[in-house]
């Protein structure tokens, strides 16, 4: 758990760091696996009712490719990681919740294993909608073409 202890955190901030279980991202939830820890490099520090935190976080993701079908790993990560909770009385504040969105919202949306450019796809082929050959097929106005129009 990413968590702030407020009585360890001095009036000048606290720097955590370290790798999490990356069991509460649920990325099963999302047909991935993660790869690795979570890795994290936090500036904490209480302000205003409230816990701030700011650095990097990322975890490795072991993801399917939408053209060739294979698994690829995605370093997902975020370089600005920036939140605030609010302390509501209490003593621990879990920063888990607010690693996970933001993890989450770094994994692409149609991930492919060429994202990066530091390998091809295997898969080839052009992307069609619709199926068929772009040289055969009609265009979807041809039939309106063949009407007669009397005026």
């Amino acid at each position: 758990m990413i968590g702030v202890h407020l009585r360890q955190v001095p009036p000048e901030g606290l720097r955590i760091e370290g790798e999490e279980d990356p069991a509460f991202l649920d990325l099963a939830d999302i047909g991935a696996r993660a790869a690795g820890p979570v890795c994290y490099a936090l500036e904490t520090g209480v302000s205003d009712g409230g816990v701030f935190a700011t650095g990097t976080v990322s975890v490795p993701v072991e993801l399917q490719c939408v053209a060739c079908l294979q698994p690829f790993t995605f370093e997902a990560s975020v370089p600005d990681f920036a939140t605030q909770i609010e302390i509501e009385g209490q003593e621990f504040v879990d920063l888990g919740p607010a690693v996970r969105e933001d993890l989450l919202l770094a994994l692409p949306n149609h991930p492919r294993c060429d994202l990066k450019g530091d390998q091809q796809c295997p898969f080839q082929g052009r992307e069609l909608s619709g199926g068929g050959k772009p040289e055969s097929s009609e265009s979807a106005w041809h039939p309106l073409d063949k009407l007669k129009l009397e005026r």
